[in-house]
């Protein structure tokens, strides 16, 4: 059986996150190619794969890019997404200018009070039928 990793980038993000939901929803329309995959960080394949990169059980609080065999988290994880973006938002990757500590920071401010400032659902987002394949553990 092959390695779920070996399909290309998978972003694992929070299924009941509204600001994870719209920027879930940003890739899948901006992805024309379809390289990017989605787990929920609450299912199966989300959450065995933060375990074999050494990530907390149960973390919602970091978007998760694996890529090429490695882990990429917090706003290092965001940039990497937008770099194989179109414009325009490709225009984020000025903030690889920004310090890694400092943006992680940021991103850390953001995803405490994500539920708070931007609301969360009752149930994991439900994938559109026309990407539900690209989710490896649809709810």
């Amino acid at each position: 059986m092959a390695d779920v990793t070996d399909g290309g980038p998978i972003l694992i993000f929070d299924g009941v996150c509204n600001i994870c939901a719209f920027g879930v929803g940003i890739v899948l329309r901006n992805d024309r190619r379809g390289v990017y995959r989605f787990a929920f960080a609450q299912g199966k394949v989300g959450g065995a794969l933060k375990k074999r990169f050494g990530l907390p059980d149960g973390d919602l609080e970091n978007v998760t890019l694996v890529e090429g065999g490695r882990c990429y988290t917090k706003s290092t994880a965001a940039l990497r997404v937008l770099a194989r973006l179109p414009f325009p938002w490709r225009l984020g990757l000025v903030f690889w200018i920004v310090p890694r500590p400092l943006r992680d920071v940021l991103y850390s401010l953001v995803a405490r009070n994500r539920y708070r400032w931007f609301g969360q659902k009752d149930a994991c987002l439900m994938p559109p039928p026309d990407v539900r394949q690209r989710f490896l553990d649809p709810p």
